[in-house]
């Protein structure tokens, strides 16, 4: 990515400074996608549940509630990928620190998916036990 960092840079603004931001989020995005594979296994998981996420929810909240927790997955697994990519180009040298805040970011990452398999397995307890 070719984005100018220094702060004395003009920052474009508006629908202008909009554009170039979708223009960085589709970069990373990409980098993500070609470059950490449990990325892409859990994109491909949330597209496969999404048709399902239409059925399985009687109402709005139910449907959104579902589909809410699987971009969860996919946006704490992207903060995980910019900080591993981030403490590894800071050091390539095995370092406690960035051991355990990889750790840590990778801690959260499991957490959503937890509580996403919780969301998604209780829905579906509950639209087989309700009749």
């Amino acid at each position: 990515m070719n984005r100018p960092s220094h702060p004395r840079v003009r920052k474009n603004r508006g629908v202008l400074r909009f554009m170039q931001a979708a223009v960085y989020s589709a970069q990373g995005f990409r980098a993500a996608f070609t470059s950490e594979e449990a990325f892409r296994q859990e994109l491909m998981v949330c597209l496969i549940l999404t048709p399902f996420a239409f059925l399985l929810g009687r109402n709005f909240a139910e449907i959104v509630v579902l589909l809410g927790v699987l971009v969860s997955v996919l946006t704490v697994e992207l903060l995980n990928s910019a900080i591993e990519v981030l403490a590894d180009t800071v050091s390539t040298e095995t370092h406690p620190l960035i051991g355990q805040t990889k750790d840590i970011a990778s801690a959260a990452v499991m957490m959503v998916i937890a509580f996403a398999g919780l969301v998604w397995v209780g829905l579906l307890l509950v639209r087989l036990f309700s009749h």
